[in-house]
């Protein structure tokens, strides 16, 4: 099914001609305004967020701006075609969704509105490591439409394996492995409110959901009880925990002390920075399926992800949530394409806002794009369908400039199409 964005334009303005506005701003600045509005304070911190002072977070703004399009005229582009080829599936347009954690705290439908949005147009969604709803669910309801699976390396290589295999099952076609949350980053905003969505057992429904996790938390601890003050936020704390472990039955489910196992084992266990790359190897053992390493930010690094077998690369800085005064990933990616040589995909994302910054990455050597924060602002305003108006606008975006800036398909998009100043 084709998406037009003339025709997605054109019902924007229809609308408009009847006195109906869009309900999820175009914008891009007045959609996370608009979706501030709608989430909590520890909600709109942890999405929007950044590590240390977010230069970061504005350095992968900042940076599409040293590009210029340079279009061209009299072109043909009277037929557009946005879609490209990976990992030999045909996609209607270059755009992924990054996987973003705890949605629960956006929206309760969380990633189950994500996963219906995408697979309504086709995109791939990455489902998070820290989901708020099973991989099982969300590909309940996607049909055929492409999914993927982002792994954090835990400490329990059993665990590792199960999250893979079930990723295998539940019909993700690709893993994605991200390098760059060994250690939780230095994450201001979140640390002034002192609040860690996890402890209250948020954002842990894949572990939760999984035998080898469950078996885990019979295992006997090793653990020097810690004497803590109890206070009312301690005990409302624990009911949320309690609430948000699967099941029924509050009362049986606090007796059983699970929540809390649950809570105490995933903080334990949920990444490992001893992780090093002669442990890659694991994984292809127990996956057929393609892997991409998330958090690519060095060429040396890419040449290396190519030595040991790896099927692809996201340019990515965790949106700037993890290193403070990183480079930019449109700053990355010039070096790390010119290692690459196109032997494998290379995908980026963080600070993607528009068509324009698509384009910019694609003509410097991407081969797709992940979005992140911007769907999540949808999801706080509308569910559903404000994920699916984000995408579409993006879609509509990205469409309209190639073809303005003279390109026909996304093949003819190349680096002479920009100027850098």
């Amino acid at each position: 099914m084709k998406f037009s964005a003339s025709d997605w334009q054109k019902e924007i303005y229809l609308n408009g001609f009847a006195g109906i506005r869009p309900k999820i701003n175009v914008d891009p600045v007045a959609l996370e305004q608009a979706a501030k509005r709608h989430m909590s304070r520890k909600a709109y911190a942890y999405i929007a967020g950044g590590a240390g002072m977010e230069s970061t977070v504005q350095n992968n703004r900042q940076v599409f701006a040293h590009y210029s399009i340079v279009p061209r005229m009299l072109c043909n582009v009277s037929e557009r075609d946005t879609s490209i080829t990976l990992f030999g599936h045909k996609l209607p347009s270059p755009f992924l969704l990054s996987p973003v954690g705890v949605l629960e705290m956006v929206h309760r439908d969380a990633d189950i509105a994500v996963a219906k949005a995408a697979a309504s147009l086709g995109i791939p969604y990455i489902f998070s490591n820290q989901a708020s709803k099973p991989m099982e669910q969300c590909a309940a309801v996607m049909n055929n439409s492409p999914r993927w699976f982002q792994l954090y390396w835990s400490k329990s290589r059993e665990l590792v394996a199960s999250f893979v295999q079930r990723a295998e099952h539940c019909g993700c076609s690709a893993i994605v492995v991200t390098l760059d949350t060994t250690l939780l980053g230095w994450r201001t905003r979140d640390l002034e409110l002192a609040y860690l969505p996890f402890l209250e057992g948020k954002g842990i429904a894949q572990y939760t959901s999984d035998p080898v996790f469950q078996k885990m938390l019979d295992e006997p601890e090793d653990r020097v009880p810690v004497n803590r003050k109890i206070t009312f936020q301690s005990i409302a704390g624990l009911v949320k925990m309690v609430n948000n472990y699967p099941g029924s039955g509050f009362i049986q489910k606090l007796r059983s002390g699970r929540p809390v196992q649950a809570v105490q084992k995933f903080t334990t266990t949920y990444s490992n920075p001893a992780t090093t790359w002669s442990d890659l190897s694991f994984l292809q053992q127990h996956t057929k399926l393609p892997i991409l390493l998330k958090g690519i930010l060095h060429p040396d690094d890419a040449r290396k992800a190519i030595d040991h077998g790896m099927d692809g690369i996201i340019i990515s800085n965790h949106g700037g949530r993890q290193v403070d005064g990183a480079i930019a990933t449109l700053d990355a990616l010039p070096a790390v394409a010119e290692v690459v040589r196109k032997q494998i995909p290379i995908l980026l994302d963080s600070g993607i806002r528009g068509g324009a910054d698509a384009f910019k990455a694609l003509a410097l050597g991407a081969t797709a794009i992940c979005i992140g924060r911007p769907y999540v602002y949808g999801l706080a305003i509308a569910g559903e369908h404000g994920v699916y108006t984000v995408l579409r606008n993006f879609m509509a975006d990205f469409e309209l400039t190639m073809g303005l800036a003279g390109c026909k398909d996304v093949t003819e998009i190349t680096a002479e199409r920009l100027q850098r100043h």
